[in-house]
């Protein structure tokens, strides 16, 4: 969590990124697209297939074609591209923290609509999208314990409409020394918190390993 500061001298907190961290980051992005271009290992992916088997799993949610829909994270917007390949077209909006990312992204699909920031620096309206999706952003470790996650998380439910769909890191499957500056997550403890704040939550583990899904939605929706 960052300070910002106040009028008269006073502090308060912004629920987003910690400056340091978040500069740490796009100075890594900004390493790894200078490295390999675009591609799927500037983005820290494992290979396009996992990306895209992760895909799947957060648009079986249940996703209509001309759904609006914000992706947390976006990278390049290659989401966008997987959904409009398996006849999903959907209104699409990606942020990301990487100006170098996004340019990349925008430059190889000028039709997209990607735009420079974290979740909390915009000020979309409560239920204002139909989905939120995040893949894989969440997987930094910011040496918070998952606090700064858990905040993400929430103000991705409040924006949605219909529903979340994101996945994370499994701590169960993986040895902690190997994570480096990843972060892993205890699935039932998300599950726990995310049924704290809707109690429409359902979780995956049945599509890769070391990973895992959570479906979050809106009652009655």
């Amino acid at each position: 969590m960052r300070w910002i500061d106040l009028p008269f001298g006073k502090k308060d907190t912004s629920p987003g990124m910690d400056v340091r961290q978040r500069k740490r980051l796009i100075e890594r992005h900004r390493k790894s697209l200078s490295h390999y271009g675009y591609s799927t290992e500037a983005l820290f992916w494992e290979s396009r297939g996992v990306q895209k088997i992760r895909f799947k799993a957060l648009a079986e949610i249940g996703i209509d074609a001309r759904d609006s829909l914000l992706d947390v994270g976006c990278g390049f917007g290659d989401l966008f591209s997987w959904l409009n390949g398996h006849a999903l077209p959907v209104e699409y909006t990606g942020i990301d923290i990487s100006q170098d990312i996004l340019a990349k992204g925008i430059e190889m699909n000028p039709e997209l609509d990607l735009r420079q920031g974290e979740l909390f620096d915009f000020d979309w309206q409560p239920q204002s999208l139909d989905w939120v999706f995040l893949s894989g952003t969440l997987n930094w470790n910011l040496n918070d314990d998952g606090e700064y996650a858990r905040r993400v998380i929430k103000e991705m439910f409040r924006l949605s409409r219909r529903g979340v769909a994101f996945n994370m890191l499994d701590k169960r499957d993986i040895d902690a020394a190997s994570l480096r500056d990843l972060f892993a997550y205890d699935r039932d403890e998300i599950l726990n918190f995310c049924r704290e704040i809707t109690p429409d939550c359902q979780l995956r583990t049945d599509y890769h390993k070391n990973d895992f899904t959570i479906y979050m939605r809106r009652p009655g929706r």
